[in-house]
């Protein structure tokens, strides 16, 4: 597993289990409480999956837009000088 996975895993993680102590010592719950869990719950999944899949939705997204990774971004500064 690289670091940038290693990084999506535990951000993942750490938004899932986030959601499991609000649910247990405040009383929230994806259930009967406000609809934005679910939003939360659904970035720490896709975290998670990126972590083994390599694949990310947002990654995506911003791909499309044009944006670069950070190494091909450095590849172009030092290729134009």
């Amino acid at each position: 597993m690289s670091i940038e996975n290693a990084i999506r895993f535990a951000a993942g993680t750490f938004i899932l289990v986030s959601l499991k102590l609000a649910s247990t010592f405040n009383g929230a719950s994806l259930y009967d409480g406000p609809t934005w869990l679910w939003f939360t719950a659904f970035v720490g999944l896709n975290l998670l999956q990126s972590a083994f899949t390599g694949w990310c939705l947002l990654e995506t997204i911003l791909r499309k837009f044009g944006m670069k990774y950070n190494h091909e971004i450095m590849a172009e500064r030092k290729n134009n000088g």
